[in-house]
């Protein structure tokens, strides 16, 4: 296994101060998986994400720098590495960094995407079923922020669950999308363009009647 130790970009303040940014939305989501993670993991580990892996991965290079961004209990950072990609794994909940480190053996970084401070470091990006539970207002700054952390030529795997609004359920708030959606909040991102979009059903059992919004972006020099 490839891991990559953290290294902070001199991107403006943001090398000056880690930010510290919770909004109520998104800190009832957090406060979820800092309270529910064994429970998280122990639902999601063992999904089957192939289907999705190749539509990412055959993109990258042999040894390709990916950050896992919102890994979750770590099943993909783990299986990154274990085909030789260097892997950067992040996490919002404290106590799923925890988790995601002690399964993949190497720590995990918790980091808020809000306060995202690399610059050009990554061939890919692995965003899935994480950027949803950013609030609809902050998702033009944050992935902003992701942009600036690709390199350009690198490749942007991204999902939400589809629809339309915000929702909370169980304790925690979603950001729906659509492909309209999608493309209107790409078309802000500097040099970002959408390279495909499809839907899915969600892999686990019990959630068959839930649909996914998947999308692979790539983002060109400028």
């Amino acid at each position: 296994m490839v891991w990559q130790k953290h290294r902070l970009s001199t991107h403006g303040d943001r090398s000056q101060k880690v930010v510290q940014h919770y909004n109520g939305r998104q800190m009832t989501s957090i406060k979820y998986y800092d309270q529910h993670c064994e429970a998280f993991v122990e639902n999601t580990r063992a999904v089957d994400m192939d289907a999705l892996y190749q539509r990412f991965l055959p993109k990258l290079k042999a040894g390709a720098h990916i950050l896992d961004a919102g890994c979750g209990s770590g099943r993909d950072a783990r299986h990154f590495a274990s085909l030789g990609f260097q892997v950067t794994a992040i996490d919002g909940s404290a106590a799923m960094a925890r988790c995601a480190s002690e399964y993949i053996g190497h720590p995990v970084r918790h980091l808020q995407f809000e306060a995202l401070d690399y610059n050009a470091v990554f061939d890919g990006i692995w965003a899935c079923a994480s950027l949803l539970h950013i609030p609809q207002t902050e998702l033009p700054t944050v992935m902003n922020r992701m942009s600036d952390a690709l390199k350009n030529g690198g490749f942007w795997y991204l999902s939400f669950k589809y629809g339309e609004g915000m929702v909370t359920r169980n304790g925690r708030t979603f950001t729906n999308m659509t492909e309209h959606a999608l493309q209107s909040l790409v078309a802000n991102l500097s040099g970002i363009d959408v390279l495909q979009t499809w839907q899915t059903t969600d892999n686990r059992p019990s959630r068959k009647d839930e649909y996914w919004l998947n999308a692979l972006l790539i983002k060109h020099p400028v």
